[in-house]
């Protein structure tokens, strides 16, 4: 009996053996269209429950029976069935049955097809930022991307771009984006010495991204919990991909000048508009005061008189800058290990005298398989940055204020033989009284403001496969951002250093970050049609940041520019500051029958900004979505190709403060000569980030097989527990402390459509993009913040609003400037009666700088190897100030500046209908002589042709005649055409030294964009 139960037994072994010995493991990868591995695809062998799910890249493993077939489908793709055979690996391509759906998305600690998206994702292939001639990649993206609108502060190179996702959600704390580059959240602040912003993202290479996704509802950014608040973008740079070495070489060549100039009067026109003024004035002021001035900046000579002298010093301020850049990148790979490896050098004049960018690039990328279950890699780019900066908007150094000198002035003093204002003939020392201010041209020739940046970015991680679907992730990164500033000021340069005999300054920033990613991924698909998906980990990052200056004067001669040569050290100091973030996270994604989507994410972050009773924040989302063209009743139609709505809430939050606001803190305070120590700020244990809850509900939709394809959403972002400095009983010891006091509200539309015009040998494709937001503040528990020159957040109102005096026009009695009295009656209306008493008037709403609509159009053409494609960028609503008015367009009544021609239509005589006051020199006539008012306020919308592009790539039979690969020509501009009423320079402004969250839409001798021509080349190998 014993004996055959044991040959029993044996036998069941050797059966379920063999069984075993017939299964076999099959692993593939499964791609789109365009080759680009295809996550979350459900791979099933027929027949069976048995099931697996691609991961990021698009690769599998499965263990299935002899002879199986595989079933494979997503949503949005025709499902295939693929025999097995005698195979252990497979490479699978799914054709889309929707344009839309054929992209996979990267999301938050991982990637998805678009069509299982629940989240409000915006993603801009890299295409779009290659090879555009824009130092940073987000000045590529403007009009392209629903609900984010971008604004450059002025021309000026290498300066701070306003980014706003949604809206603006804070008062004072950071508004910009979080960065996050191959799963590594990088550096993005602010790193000038001066008030004016640099922007760090420039550092980058446009042409090293893959691709950039938008996360813009809470569902999908709240995975990075405290810092999610003004959306995140994820940048993902390019791999390698099995297959043979290939190599792309790229030039382009170009030259950039302003899209815009204003119109200044001429040495005639001046010269009657000056004694007009001193005429209004009085007759003896006229004949003396000036006479003599307008003899003193014509050199002292009479060619005022002739208009001998006529120059026209705008366009000293600019220069035709060209620019060229050279980029070299090789891919490949086999099974085992891919790389991608490049190097770029641009170098950029702008279009500003004095300023350049210039940057260096490298960048690896490498992943190997070391065994079927470990995949190990590194990503690490390395770049050098050269920024030739100017003097800020509000300087009289800067190019621009060049503007505010007569035309009678000659460029050269005949006098000295030297640019005019250099030197004086009786002392030898610059002339402060000629020409009629500082001369911008004697900074350019005399001084220097290099900001030199060295930076390295990149991360290690290492990926292990536990079983199949399960899989471990660790990555290490850094970003080590070392800046200097150096600048020199030379004695010609007189309004900076006088009698100093030269000045010399430098500035040294080290800002590290070091960040940890540790999360587990697991895929799986159950009985056929339950997909699950769940990411959980923690991540750790920590900041050090420090800072050095010192400054010194008196250089033997201005051959010595550092601060070694300096005869005297009058000033210096260091900083160090850091902070530390500890986050844990997790994400589930569930879908059922491909159809039924629900996503939801937690994280939960501790930092050390915050008080130590409010240390940890917690952020949850969650998303519905339903595919309802995978439901049976929708088979049999033809129309609709895809439709899925879906809805999302969740919370996130800002941390973006100093590091030790919510601390008490002590400082040095040295008396008499005796060091010591005092309280410098009173601390705040329950401070707490910023929260902002957000709602979306979205309809993503195809028409006509994928013809006609876009997505609607809606939303409302609710932030509360803003952090403000507040008033505190002076009894503490202190005046203001640091609190969470407010609310804020952000709501609006986005709508985008994609349509496939014409296809067959010439295409033409269309996307459209148009977006809606309304801010509004709640309360500021009755504070009032004044910011820029009229901009203010006060509740009930958006951020930023002007608020001021409101210009009523011109008395056509007597030219007076009028101004609307606005005080209010007792029905609760405002007196609209006109005054020429300017301190009469109560000031009011007189404008907001927040744009109503943002959207952009880009039409794409194809035919035999030809591509042309155009995008027009659009800001509507917004009004801007324009700080120098008063100066430049001030009827002449602010004293000798060159005047804008607008003014020759001022008021001359009774009865004259105009809005130009009556000029009178030094007179309060709505200008200079008193506070600021709506005259200067003008709408800002604008349409503007933002890029074009024409190539041709040649064809194959005569680049192979030459041993390449491929060959594309291209010509390119940017900025070509602007469509506006703003007679400023430029519509898209912001003064550098004024950019912040209330400080909006103010113009003070900014300088224009560019407009840029390029043409390039790039070859494959």
């Amino acid at each position: 009996m014993k004996q055959k139960f044991l040959l029993t037994l044996v036998w069941f072994l050797l059966l379920a053996t063999a069984a075993w010995a017939q299964t076999r493991t099959v692993s593939g990868h499964v791609t789109g269209a365009d080759g680009s591995g295809l996550p979350g695809v459900t791979v099933l062998e027929k027949g069976t429950t048995n099931g697996a799910s691609t991961n990021a890249s698009g690769e599998f493993s499965l263990t299935v029976q002899p002879n199986a077939t595989l079933v494979v489908s997503s949503i949005g793709y025709t499902t295939q069935n693929v025999v097995v055979g005698n195979r252990s690996t497979v490479d699978i391509t799914l054709k889309t049955n929707d344009v839309l759906l054929s992209e996979a998305v990267v999301v938050g600690y991982g990637t998805q097809s678009k069509a299982d998206l629940t989240g409000a994702i915006t993603q801009v292939s890299g295409r779009e930022v290659q090879n555009a001639p824009v130092p940073s990649f987000e000045q590529a993206i403007q009009g392209k991307a629903a609900g984010v609108f971008i604004e450059n502060s002025s021309g000026k190179l290498g300066q701070g771009i306003k980014v706003r996702v949604r809206g603006t959600s804070s008062v004072s704390g950071g508004t910009q984006p979080l960065y996050v580059v191959d799963g590594i959240p990088i550096i993005s602040e602010n790193q000038s010495g001066t008030s004016a912003a640099t922007n760090p993202i420039a550092d980058l290479n446009p042409n090293d991204i893959e691709s950039i996704s938008i996360l813009k509802d809470a569902s999908a950014s709240a995975i990075y919990g405290s810092r999610a608040s003004n959306g995140v973008v994820l940048i993902t740079t390019k791999r390698g991909k099995a297959g043979g070495t290939n190599f792309t070489l790229g030039y382009q060549t170009g030259l950039s000048e302003p899209t815009h100039l204003k119109d200044f009067l001429n040495a005639q026109e001046y010269v009657e508009l000056i004694r007009e003024a001193g005429a209004n004035r009085s007759a003896s002021y006229l004949a003396n005061t000036v006479e003599a001035r307008l003899r003193r900046y014509s050199a002292g000579n009479d060619d005022y008189k002739t208009g001998a002298v006529n120059v026209d010093w705008q366009k000293e301020a600019f220069q035709r800058a060209p620019f060229s850049q050279y980029d070299l990148s090789t891919s490949g790979g086999n099974d085992k290990t891919r790389y991608f490896v490049s190097g770029l050098y641009s170098d950029q004049k702008g279009i500003i005298i004095g300023n350049k960018f210039e940057k260096i690039s490298a960048r690896v990328n490498l992943d190997h398989k070391a065994t079927e279950r470990l995949t190990m890699g590194l990503n690490f780019g390395l770049s050098r940055t050269r920024n030739n900066r100017i003097s800020n908007d509000n300087a009289f150094s800067t190019p621009i204020q060049i503007v505010a000198l007569s035309p009678i002035t000659p460029l050269i003093d005949p006098r000295t033989g030297l640019a005019s204002g250099a030197l004086d003939l009786a002392t030898g020392l610059p002339n402060i009284n000629y020409p009629v201010y500082y001369n911008p041209i004697l900074s350019y020739i005399g001084q220097s403001y290099v900001a030199t940046t060295y930076r390295s970015l990149g991360n290690a991680f290492a990926q292990y496969e536990f079983v199949p679907g399960l899989t471990f992730r660790s990555e290490l990164g850094i970003d080590l951002l070392n800046q200097d500033e150096d600048a020199y000021y030379g004695r010609i340069t007189y309004r900076n250093s006088g009698p100093n005999n030269g000045d010399a300054f430098n500035r040294r920033v080290i800002n590290g970050r070091y960040t940890t990613n540790n999360y587990l991924t697991y895929r799986k698909t159950f009985a056929e049609n339950h997909s699950l998906e769940v990411v959980g980990g923690m991540a750790y990052e920590e900041r050090k940041l420090k800072t050095s200056s010192v400054s010194g004067q008196q250089f033997p001669s201005d051959a010595y520019t550092k601060i070694s040569g300096a005869a005297i050290i009058n000033a210096g100091s260091t900083n160090e500051t850091s902070s530390a973030l500890l986050s844990y996270f997790g994400r589930v994604n569930y879908a059922f029958a491909n159809k039924y989507l629900v996503s939801a994410s937690f994280r939960a972050d501790g930092s050390s900004r915050f008080g130590v009773n409010k240390r940890y924040g917690y952020f949850p989302a969650a998303s519905v979505g339903w595919v309802i063209t995978e439901e049976d009743f929708m088979k049999d139609q033809t129309i609709l190709s895809f439709l899925k709505p879906r809805v999302s809430y969740g919370i996130t939050g800002n941390q973006d403060f100093g590091d030790f606001v919510s601390r008490n803190l002590y400082g040095p305070a040295a008396y008499a000569g005796v060091p010591g120590q005092a309280p410098t700020q009173i601390g705040n244990p329950d401070l707490k980030w910023e929260t902002t809850a957000q709602a979306d509900a979205g309809l993503e939709f195809g028409f006509l097989g994928g013809r006609i394809s876009g997505e609607v959403d809606i939303y409302q972002k609710k932030t509360k527990d803003l952090a403000l400095f507040v008033n505190v009983p002076a009894t503490s010891g202190f005046t203001r402390q640091f609190r969470n006091v407010g609310n804020l509200n952000n709501k609006g539309a986005e709508f985008v459509v994609n349509t496939r015009n014409l296809e067959g040998a010439f295409t033409w494709n269309t996307s459209i993009n148009a977006s809606t937001n309304r801010n509004k503040i709640t309360n500021l528990q009755g504070q009032v913040i004044e910011g820029g020159f009229l901009n203010r957040a006060v509740e009930g109102q958006p951020i930023g609003v002007f608020f001021g005096k409101e210009y009523a026009g011109v008395d056509p009695a007597n030219g007076d400037a009028l101004f609307y009295l606005n005080t209010p009656n007792a029905d609760g209306s405002l007196d609209r009666t006109k005054t020429n008493d300017y301190d009469a008037a109560q000031r009011v709403i007189i404008g907001n700088p927040n744009p109503k609509w943002t959207g952009g159009v880009t039409n794409t053409f194809g035919f035999k190897g030809i591509d042309f494609s155009f995008t027009f960028q659009g800001v509507f609503g917004n009004d801007i100030y324009d700080g120098g008015g008063k100066f430049q367009s001030a009827n002449a009544s602010n004293g000798y500046d060159n005047q804008t021609k607008d003014q020759l239509k001022r008021w001359r005589k009774p009865g004259d209908i105009t809005n130009v006051p009556k000029p009178v020199f030094f007179d309060p006539n709505g200008t200079a002589g008193v506070g600021e008012s709506s005259r200067y306020i003008s709408d800002g919308s604008y349409v503007r042709l933002k890029t074009v592009t024409l190539g041709y790539n040649l064809p194959s039979s005569l680049v192979k005649a030459a041993h390449l690969q491929s060959t594309r020509i291209y010509v390119s501009g940017v900025n070509l055409l602007t469509f506006t009423d703003y007679k400023g320079w430029d519509p898209e402004v912001n003064a550098d030294y004024l950019a912040g969250n209330i400080s909006q839409g103010n113009d003070f001798y900014s300088a224009p964009q560019a407009k840029t021509y390029t043409i390039g080349v790039n070859i494959g190998f």
